[in-house]
């Protein structure tokens, strides 16, 4: 689960000429997790205290100068680095209050970002797609810039990872959309030695690829970049327009930009979205123009729209639907009823907010997952979440064939009936099996329990003509199943007799003749009900005369002188 907690306003921002342009170029962070170093979109940069959204400090390049990249924290030198104009880097320090008398080096090719990072040297990244370390660029800041990116390249979509130590580069292709459309963000995280590239397209996909951070020796060339669906946003009535997604951890990722699901059109919000069962966690409405804008820091959402930058923080718990699936080791959660419970309200939430076309995605999955674990554990099973997942009506049998079959064996007759009612594609022997089970438990069970007939007959006048009917029509076809096939049997249950069948439907009768003489529905069944009774008539007319015969042979005395091979004729009449 994920939650937006109520945010605050860390500073105004001012309107910039362009309604287009945003106010804000980056935000940062220094060696105080409390600080965050803002640029703007002109000339000032800003370290603030997050907290108490007070500024410690603030810098500003001359009139007519202007910021062409995010300032960053030197995390080894404790400096400041921003780059004005495309090519001139300035360093500088907390106590020093003009950037004009700061350290400047002039470099002989256009800066596009300067990366920083906790341990790690600042890298100088060219707009043609080279990469230089700081300190070495600053020794020599004439020294030549190599062109990385080719002319020839427009309308594709590549990602050049640049590596260090040692020095090599890596160039991937990625999956072009059918519209041709670049993604509208991209953000990279590293997890596990990996690098984690998220990125949203217009029509709401956010895409993620993985790649190694010690990529492969040797390969030359550019290589295909695989990519994984990890959500379909719902993009409104058209594609988004200024969107950006940036993941948060393994399973979720925030959004801003979007329509809410359930919101009227022309509202933009941040939210949280799980992407392991495609869900919604959270929402908030962001008030004013945004610009496809958001930052994340150590549990903050940084995120500038109208005219203020807003700090929103946010928590998320690893997922509790799999801690209680049993895939987190740590999951802490005494007794065997724990889980259960933490799973059907999880169920539910993902019911309630996920819309059908999400819900395909994850509730085949999870489906999958509870029946497997239901298998391995006994003591785990969880009806009231297998049937909210059978009643979205993303669930088919051939998606979890097992899941009907373990119903069967809990003996939980309602997921079986949703099952049927909504699985289009039951094969014939699992239905035969379902029909096998029911004819045995119910009619082995209910007509089989003993009764009074004085004592049951008002509590039967109870029931409606509806159920009467049905509970006849059963009965009718119980008679046909066991008077036709004597030998049928289930192993370990006695089944009904035909006279223990009679019986209830002379009690329904009884209760309910006049009633079922004035519905219309009735007809048929009472037609039915009257050949069948006329059968019974003619069968014990039949049998009383065969008991009279077979009285008559048991008086007759055998013959005392039968020989091997004899004929004899007996007459009875």
């Amino acid at each position: 689960m994920a939650t937006l907690n109520e945010g605050f306003t860390l500073c105004g921002l001012v309107q910039t000429p362009s309604a287009s342009d945003s106010a804000i170029q980056g935000i940062e962070l220094d060696g105080d997790s409390d600080h965050a170093v803002v640029t703007d979109s002109t000339r000032s940069v800003t370290l603030y205290k997050v907290s108490d959204q007070k500024p410690l400090g603030s810098w500003t390049v001359k009139q007519g100068q202007l910021l062409t990249c995010p300032a960053v924290f030197n995390f080894q030198t404790k400096e400041y680095v921003v780059v004005s104009d495309n090519k001139v880097i300035r360093v500088w320090k907390d106590e020093d209050l003009n950037l004009d008398k700061v350290f400047k080096a002039t470099v002989s090719a256009d800066v596009w970002r300067v990366h920083s990072a906790p341990g790690g040297e600042p890298v100088v990244l060219f707009q043609r797609g080279a990469v230089r370390l700081l300190d070495s660029l600053l020794s020599a800041p004439q020294q030549p810039i190599e062109d990385i990116l080719s002319e020839e390249e427009k309308g594709e979509h590549f990602l050049y990872v640049q590596r260090l130590n040692p020095n090599t580069l890596q160039k991937y292709r990625l999956e072009r959309e059918d519209s041709g459309a670049p993604p509208l963000s991209f953000s990279a995280s590293l997890r596990d030695k990996h690098i984690n590239l998220l990125y949203l397209y217009r029509n709401g996909c956010v895409y993620q690829s993985v790649v190694a951070v010690r990529g492969p020796v040797g390969l030359e060339g550019v290589q295909a970049l695989p990519r994984s669906l990890r959500l379909r946003l719902p993009a409104g009535e058209g594609e988004l327009g200024a969107a950006s997604a940036v993941a948060l951890d393994e399973a979720h990722v925030a959004v801003v930009g979007m329509p809410h699901p359930s919101a009227r059109t022309g509202k933009d919000f941040l939210c949280i979205w799980n992407t392991n069962f495609q869900t919604l966690q959270a929402g908030k409405e962001v008030v004013g123009r945004i610009h496809g804008q958001v930052w994340c820091y150590l549990g903050k959402l940084f995120v500038p729209h109208g005219k203020a930058l807003s700090v929103i923080p946010y928590e998320c718990q690893k997922s509790s639907l799999a801690s209680a699936l049993g895939k987190l080791r740590h999951a802490g959660i005494a007794g065997n009823t724990g889980p259960v419970e933490e799973v059907q309200r999880e169920v539910e939430a993902l019911v309630s907010r996920g819309e059908a076309q999400d819900l395909q995605l994850s509730v085949g999955w999870l489906a999958r997952h509870l029946v497997a674990r239901s298998q391995a554990e006994t003591a785990f099973y969880t009806p009231g979440a297998l049937a909210q997942l059978v009643q979205t009506q993303c669930l088919c049998h051939s998606v979890c064939p097992d899941l009907l079959l373990l119903a069967l064996e809990h003996k939980d007759y309602f997921l079986c009936q949703l099952c049927l009612q909504l699985f289009p594609d039951i094969p014939e022997v699992v239905t035969c099996a379902c029909l096998k089970t029911f004819i045995s438990m119910f009619g082995g069970v209910v007509l089989q329990t003993p009764y009074s007939d004085n004592l049951l007959l008002p509590h039967l006048k109870d029931l409606n003509a509806q159920q009467v009917i049905l509970f006849l029509q059963y009965l009718h076809f119980v008679y046909l199943k066991y008077s036709q096939d004597v030998y049928t049997q289930t192993p370990g249950l006695r089944s009904p007799t035909v006279t223990q069948i009679i019986d209830w439907v002379c009690l329904l009768l009884d209760a309910h003749f006049t009633v079922l003489v004035m519905a219309p529905d009735a007809k048929g069944l009472l037609s039915n009900l009257q050949s069948f009774v006329k059968s019974q008539v003619k069968l014990f007319s039949e049998l009383g005369k065969i008991e009279g015969s077979l009285q008559e042979l048991h008086k007759m005395k055998p013959s005392k002188d039968i020989s091997q091979y004899s004929i004899e004729v007996i007459e009875l009449f």
